[in-house]
Order: structure tokens, then C-alpha cells, then sequence
């Protein structure tokens, strides 16, 4: 006889599913993915991270610390459906990482311990998935330790996270729903309430229910048991299987996007896939924009990976994940085929530290190095300085700067140090203001009017075009543009990148003999400079957004820490005996604030800090005097112009240059 969910999964469609193990640092997520792989019989036999031999932490730096560094990928079958399973980094300081392996997800099972419940990174962990839109299942995990109370965790996510947590450890048993699970279902919508009332039986009709509520995040299924003990793993994964599905058309024109860059021992570019429809065969070409240029590209090599081993394959299918060489400048987010857009990320690093090689490595050859890098991690966003001749990249953390030493020395057995971190500041104006560049030495020729705003903040830089063609030619226009986003720009009193601007293109001349390739870029540069000479001009710093939980009686400290970094709080919150303290504070004055926090609650404090995006620099003639940023020495910009006079040409300051412009 077959059983009722045996017989309900026969009617399924069977599918690819992507699904992203999640966590806090420390609560057993690699374990518990190791025991998935193990039970579907895709390994041999379980590793522990303890013992250093775990099948998805593969690296010689994850081994040594105990920690996921590199989100890596184990596949497994069950029940007819293909499981992509993405162990990723818990440790804040390699958030980025498991930020781009979210995109590709279709289910996430985020891990919590029983005994510390809800911290600060799951919390990161969590708003990030709802941002993405991927359908949560909670495993409360060490229920063998002593303390453990995966009710009072339930609890925790009610008030931490959602109150539309469900815990179905014994009320989903052999695909059969208790009757206090259908009711908390029926709750969730009219037509459901009026089934439920009308005493609708139907097995089968609830676990649809359910499947569709899970899929539109408004029902979050909770489970617990003990990874390293292996109780409750067989009977959670059997409920995912029961609960998810996914519907990828392998008849439709292919499109995926791109989730991961790795190289190998020969540097060779090896490109992460998510397919998302059609199928992609060995030799087919690939089509992808890049900076507004399209690439077409053959495929050469198709992968299928499990952990660090890979096999060839011929085609990758609508729901797979694969990797492919061939591709030479496809970015991770950017979309393929089909999918056009590119993603955008929310987890950006607030810190830079300057690259120290060891005098044996000439920097070209290190800069080629970190290149890779960077293609591998965009958000160390590596930049050579040709004003101080130096390597900066953008950091979380000291945790990762530790772990990018050992890497580098492994990888390219190279010896790099980092100089402290420093806060990454940005700038912007409070005025509106017009800006002139004009560049014309002998057989060059290029005008630009620019009109400069102050935007909203966090808003990045806005262009318009208010250019007739009549002045001048839509490519022209375009290329003015073009010049604005090709990089960031520098400010003028600290040297930091600009933001929270809108540019509106006016107008602008070209020369029909003589303007040639980089005149616009010159006369771009020089129009937004000179702008800025005019406009009132403020530093920006990177903020938090934190939320601290701490016993009532150490409220009053955390309110006047807090204070006493130039931040803000929100009312506070009480419940029982606890305070919950949400607020924003500068990066600068608050980056090291966990182990105080730490020492004073004796540990039971926890605090999540989230990037808040950039307000008013709190100390901005200190940080003004402390970077001795030159305008007038950065060789990158000038706010000066180029006029020609007797076949010769000569400078004109940006204080003159207005009136001698030739559109005016």
C-alpha cells in the first residue's frame, strides 16, 4: 500500500531545488549540512568542522579556524529531485559572500542554537532573505546541550524575526498536518478560514496550502534536533522535501545568472551558473552586457561541482547549478542570456586598508594578483592609487583581513600585510550649482555644462539629459554620461568618492574636425570639478543600524554609550527583564563596541549591527585635517579649463573659466 505523502509526492513535479544553509557563527550549519549530504548517501561519511574534516569546508583556512570562509556547494537526490545545497559563511566579516549565494537560492534553512537562540548575524541573516524574497524553514539545532530550549528560541523568532513561525517537529508527522497546523494555516486567508470552517479534510489540499504560504513568506516552518547527534536531521529533510517545490522551464530561451568567480591553478576564469530557464550545451555562445557593451562568448567547458570536486558535462539545465569556463568578463550578479539586469548587493564593506607588499613583489605583478581577487569578491573593490601610488581595498573586518593573508600566501605564496583599517568616508554638496569644462589644446576640442544637485542620501549619483541634439550629438551625449559612472569621483576636501547627486547634461559643444576619444572625458571631468569648487561641499560617513537586547538594569549604559558615539536611539523597547535598544551610530565610534558590550553583560548582551548607509561625518574638520587630501596635487582631476588661442593652448582657472565658456 502506498503511504498518503508517497502518494502525494507522485503527483509532484519533480525538480531542481537550490537550497542556502544559514546561520550565526557557531550553530552547527556546516554539521547539519553535512548530515543532508551523508542521509542522501552524496557522502560516504560525515565530517565535523571540530575534527577538520568537513566535505564543504575544503580550504586549508576554513580547516585551520573553524569557520566558513567560501560559500561552496554539495549536491545530493532525493525523491526524484535534485538538491543544490550552499553551506555559507556565518562569520559577519564574510557576509558578502553568503549575500551573493542568497540570489541563487530558491529555499533557505536558516540554523539557530537552542541555546543561544536568535543572535546578531541572524538577524542580518534574516532581513537579507526577506529582501531577496527566499522562503525560510528554521532548524533549532544542539537541543543535546545542556541550557537547550528550542521553545523559548520559538519565542525568540516570534519577536525578533516573525510571529509566522510554525513549529512542525510533531505536528507534520508522515505528511499528515495536526489540526493545530491547519488552523494556523487557515488563518493566513479568507478562502483557507472558510475551508477550515467548513471542516475540509482533504490532506493533500492543506499541504498545498502550505506549500504556497512557504513560497509566498508568510508561513516559516520550525523544526529542531541536533546535527551533531544526527536526531531530527532524516525527519526535517523529509518535510523540506514535502513542503518545496519549483517550477524551472527548460523550453524557454536560456538565462541565468552568474553567483560566483573562482580561478584556477592556472588563473583560468571558472564561472558559477544559476540556470534560470532553457538549456546552455558546451560550445554554445553566451550573450551579457557589460558597461553598457555586449559580450558574446563560447562556452567551452560546462562542471557540475560537488564540494571541490567537479565533474565535465555536456549541458546545464533551467534550475542547475554549474560552472563554465570561457566566459572572460561576466561579473558576479550580472544577468546572462535573457536576464539583463544586473544584481545589486545591500551588505557593503565600511572600512579600506592599504595593501603592503613584501620588497620582492614589484606592484604591478601584486595589483595583478588582487585583480583576481576582486573578480572572486567584488566587494573588495581593489583600486591602484596613482596619487599615492598604493593598493587599497574595501574590508567588514580585521577577522578578514587575517584570513586574506593566509589566502594570498597559500594561493600565490606571496607575503602581504595590511595596514589598519580606515573608515571608507564619501562626500557630497548641499547646493545646486552649475559646472563648466571646457577642453580645447591645439586639435582637441570638447565643452560640457553640467548641472549639479544635491540628492537625496544614499541615493548614489542620478544623470539626466537636457542636451539637445541640435548642441550636440546623442553619441557625444552618451559618452558625457558614460564619463560620469565609469568611476567613482573624487571630492574635493577629503578626496573621497561623491554621492547623493543628480548631474543633468545642459548642453555641450563638439568640434566637427577636431574633437577626438578622450576630449569629453577630459571636459566631463573638469565640468564636474569646477562645479564642486562652487558648491558647498560635506563629508559623509558609513552608519549602523543597531539593535542591542540587554538585561533592564543595563539599559542606562547603553543609552549613554551610545550617546556618547554620536548616535541615536528609538524609544526603547521592555519586555520581562529585558531592554531592546534600536538606534543608528557611526562605524567609526561603534565598530569595536561588541566586546564592551561583551565585558559589561558578561556575555548575555547581543547586538546586531547592519550597514545604515551614510549621513553627516560627526567629526568632519578632524577627519578633513587627519586625510591632508590636496585638490589642487590629485594628478586624476582639475577644475581648470583648456581654451586655444593663436594655435596654442592655455589654462584658465575655474573661478574665470565660466565666463569664457563658448555655449554661454
Amino acid at each position: 500500500m502506498i503511504h498518503t505523502a508517497v502518494r502525494w509526492y507522485l503527483t509532484m513535479k519533480q525538480s531542481n531545488k537550490t537550497i542556502g544553509i544559514a546561520a550565526h557563527v557557531d550553530a552547527g550549519k556546516t554539521t547539519f549540512s553535512e548530515q543532508l549530504l551523508y542521509h542522501t548517501k552524496s557522502i560516504k561519511q560525515r565530517g565535523r568542522v571540530d575534527h577538520k574534516d568537513s566535505f564543504l569546508d575544503t580550504h586549508t583556512i576554513e580547516k585551520e579556524r573553524g569557520i566558513t570562509v567560501f560559500a561552496d556547494q554539495g549536491t545530493f537526490s532525493y525523491n526524484g529531485s535534485t538538491y543544490y545545497l550552499i553551506d555559507t559563511p556565518g562569520h559577519v566579516d564574510f557576509s558578502p559572500e553568503m549575500e551573493r549565494s542568497i540570489q541563487v537560492m530558491d529555499y533557505a534553512i536558516v540554523i539557530l542554537s537552542a541555546v543561544e537562540g536568535v543572535e546578531g548575524h541572524t538577524e542580518t541573516v534574516w532581513q537579507l532573505l526577506q529582501k531577496h524574497r527566499v522562503p525560510v524553514f528554521f532548524f533549532i539545532n544542539k537541543i543535546d546541550r545542556v541550557g537547550a530550549d528550542p521553545e523559548r528560541v520559538i519565542n525568540d523568532i516570534k519577536h525578533n524575526l516573525t510571529p509566522d513561525v510554525f513549529d512542525i517537529t510533531s505536528e507534520l508527522i508522515d505528511g499528515s498536518l495536526s489540526e493545530e497546523l491547519i488552523e494556523f494555516i487557515a488563518e493566513k486567508d479568507e478562502e483557507l478560514i472558510d475551508a477550515f470552517m467548513e471542516d475540509k479534510n482533504d490532506q493533500g489540499y492543506w499541504r498545498s496550502a502550505m506549500q504556497k504560504l512557504i513560497q509566498a513568506n508568510q508561513l516559516f516552518p520550525c523544526a529542531s534536533g541536533s546535527a551533531l547527534q544526527d536526531i531530527g536531521i532524516k525527519e526535517f529533510l523529509e518535510k523540506v522535501d514535502l513542503l518545496t517545490e519549483t517550477r524551472y522551464s527548460k523550453e524557454e530561451v536560456f538565462s541565468g545568472r552568474v553567483y560566483k568567480i573562482r580561478h584556477d591553478e592556472n588563473s583560468m576564469r571558472i564561472t558559477f551558473i544559476k540556470a534560470l530557464s532553457g538549456t546552455l550545451q558546451v560550445r554554445d555562445e553566451v550573450s551579457y552586457e557589460k558597461n553598457g557593451e555586449l559580450y558574446e562568448e563560447k562556452i567551452t567547458q560546462i562542471r557540475a561541482y560537488n564540494g571541490s570536486t567537479f565533474k565535465n558535462v555536456n549541458e546545464g539545465s533551467a534550475g542547475e547549478l554549474f560552472a563554465v569556463t570561457g566566459l572572460t568578463s561576466a561579473s558576479i550578479g550580472d544577468g546572462l542570456g535573457t536576464l539583463k539586469e544586473s544584481q545589486s548587493y545591500e551588505l557593503l564593506p565600511t572600512l579600506k586598508s592599504k595593501v603592503v607588499f613584501e620588497p620582492s613583489v614589484h606592484p604591478k605583478e601584486g595589483i595583478k594578483l588582487f585583480q583576481l581577487l576582486d573578480a572572486e569578491d567584488p566587494s573588495l573593490h581593489v583600486k591602484w592609487e596613482e596619487r599615492t601610488q598604493e593598493l587599497h581595498i574595501h574590508v567588514m573586518g580585521a577577522i578578514q583581513l587575517e584570513v586574506l593573508e593566509k589566502l594570498i600566501k597559500e594561493r600565490f605564496n606571496i607575503n602581504v600585510q595590511f595596514e589598519e583599517p580606515e573608515i571608507l568616508y564619501k562626500e557630497s554638496i548641499e547646493n545646486t550649482v552649475m559646472g563648466y569644462g571646457h577642453f580645447e589644446p591645439l586639435k582637441h576640442y570638447a565643452e560640457v555644462h553640467l548641472k549639479i544637485e544635491a540628492a537625496e542620501r544614499n541615493s548614489g549619483i542620478t544623470f539626466e539629459n537636457a542636451c539637445h541634439a541640435d548642441d550636440l550629438s546623442v553619441g557625444y551625449q552618451n559618452l558625457v554620461r558614460q564619463h560620469i559612472f565609469e568611476k567613482p569621483h573624487h571630492g574635493l576636501l577629503t578626496g573621497s568618492p561623491i554621492t547623493d547627486l543628480k548631474v543633468t547634461l545642459c548642453t555641450g559643444r563638439s568640434h566637427n574636425k577636431h574633437t577626438s576619444g578622450g576630449d569629453f572625458r577630459e571636459a566631463t571631468y573638469r565640468a564636474l570639478r569646477q562645479g564642486l569648487e562652487k558648491a558647498k561641499n560635506i563629508v559623509l560617513e558609513p552608519y549602523y543600524d543597531f539593535k542591542i537586547k540587554v538585561d533592564i538594569d543595563q539599559m542606562g549604559r547603553v543609552l549613554a554609550d551610545v550617546q556618547s558615539a554620536h548616535g541615536r536611539f528609538d524609544s526603547p523597547q521592555t519586555t520581562e527583564n529585558k531592554a531592546i535598544i534600536t538606534g543608528k551610530v557611526p562605524v567609526a565610534t561603534f565598530m569595536n563596541y561588541g566586546s564592551t558590550l561583551a565585558s559589561f553583560t558578561h556575555g548575555k548582551g547581543a547586538m546586531s549591527l547592519l550597514f545604515g548607509g551614510y549621513e553627516r561625518c560627526h567629526n568632519e574638520e578632524e577627519v578633513i585635517e587627519r586625510m591632508r587630501y590636496n585638490k589642487e596635487a590629485d594628478p586624476e582631476y582639475s577644475s581648470a579649463s583648456v581654451f586655444c588661442a593663436k594655435g596654442q593652448g592655455y589654462t584658465v582657472s575655474w573661478k574665470e573659466a565660466e565666463e569664457k565658456m563658448h555655449c554661454l
